[in-house]
């Protein structure tokens, strides 16, 4: 039984002055499908309290574009595209922002891909980006935005409301397609550290095989495969122990490499620009790997309060998993507990910096490391505390 994604442009196209785009026929177009198969290339398992209930999917990722299909694409002779001219998709998330306000710092002429929103994101038009509205989940939104543009760096992530494969591999792909076809030179795809070696975890299953249907493309690119972000711990410890709220932590002895986005920033745009790094897959890292206790006893140091934790064995992540699989309404909820369950078991997020820092040409002193990053972030909320206070026991006084 096959069944198949509608997750293709109606492209190639040729593109005539890189500015004008125009359908052609689909010969041999980039595609991915999904066939459920009792004999799967990578499988998705998923064990029941009762007995053991198997669903295996076989993936192929494809994206080889035939002489005749490539052929059907005129990029050139075209209007010259500027080397420094960006978009980077997903420009309002944690990492997409840095990347925004570090390329603009360096030069580059910043283009923002963002979804059509009730708040409009003017704080990239306040910094010099120029911002563009559309939706990875509607393909035909995607061609205009690319006009004139050199290279993508796609940070986009789905929301959390959101099905896991309608941005991150339905939009990567059209995304993927619509890039090859309008002639873009250079192509930045943010993954997940070890996404190749957990397949029963969907969202790192999505990264994997957009990978390789990145790798299959033909198009120029990076792929950067990422361990965790620092600011992410501001609101999952550092805001809870401050205001006296539970601090949800587990019983493994998990250990994550955070980095800095404003470090993941300032390494994209070096390997942007090195010639070396083409078609390359690079792993960063922060400086050292911590546990969930080490994070939250750092936090307590730093705040001069203990936390209030709450412990959520793993066995219950297992079990809240395998229960909500029973309910077609929770299947998203499931697909985001098995990522949990991945960063809550006996693995390590990290890898060895040393050949990533000689090919880039930076050094590990340059690296922000989580005690200094929380150390600031603590020293100025702290300090702001202490001015609020101090300015309402002077109107309290007036008063």
């Amino acid at each position: 039984m096959a069944s198949k994604l509608p997750t293709r442009l109606a492209t190639p196209g040729k593109i005539h002055q890189h500015g004008q785009f125009t359908a052609a026929p689909t010969a041999n177009p980039l595609s991915w499908r999904r066939i459920l198969s009792p004999e799967p290339l990578l499988s998705l398992s998923t064990s029941f309290p009762s007995g053991k209930y198997n669903v295996n999917h076989l993936v192929k990722c494809s994206a080889r574009a035939t002489a005749e299909a490539t052929g059907a694409m005129n990029l050139g002779p075209g209007t010259p595209v500027r080397p420094t001219s960006i978009l980077v998709v997903g420009a309002t998330g944690t990492l997409g922002r840095q990347i925004v306000r570090r390329a603009l710092d360096e030069g580059y002429d910043v283009r923002c891909l963002v979804r059509p929103r009730p708040a409009p994101a003017d704080f990239l038009r306040d910094w010099g980006a120029t911002v563009v509205n559309a939706d990875l989940s509607k393909p035909e939104t995607i061609p205009a935005t690319m006009v004139g543009v050199h290279t993508i760096i796609d940070c986009a992530t789905g929301r959390p409301e959101e099905p896991i494969k309608t941005v991150d591999w339905e939009g990567k792909v059209a995304l993927i397609q619509c890039a090859k076809a309008m002639g873009i030179q250079k192509y930045v795809f943010y993954s997940i550290h070890n996404c190749d070696k957990h397949p029963e975890v969907p969202l790192m299953e999505i990264k994997y095989c957009t990978e390789k249907f990145l790798n299959d493309s033909g198009l120029n690119h990076v792929i950067i495969r990422l361990c965790g972000f620092m600011q992410g711990l501001i609101g999952q410890y550092a805001v809870p122990i401050l205001e006296d709220k539970s601090v949800w932590g587990t019983d493994a002895p998990t250990r994550i490499a955070y980095m800095d986005t404003q470090d993941i920033a300032r390494l994209t745009l070096i390997a942007l620009r090195n010639e070396k790094i083409n078609g390359k897959l690079l792993t960063f890292a922060g400086p050292r790997a911590w546990t969930t206790q080490e994070v939250i006893t750092l936090c307590e140091r730093l705040a001069g309060q203990d936390a209030n934790v709450t412990t959520v064995p793993v066995s219950v992540l297992r079990f809240t998993r395998q229960l909500t699989r029973f309910f077609e309404w929770t299947s998203d909820v499931a697909d985001r507990l098995a990522f949990s369950e991945v960063l809550t078991s006996d693995v390590v997020f990290s890898v060895p910096m040393n050949e990533t820092y000689n090919l880039l040409g930076v050094e590990q002193k340059d690296m922000v490391t989580l005690e200094k990053y929380l150390q600031d972030y603590f020293t100025n909320i702290l300090k702001k505390l202490k001015d609020l206070k101090a300015q309402s026991k002077q109107s309290d006084f007036y008063i």
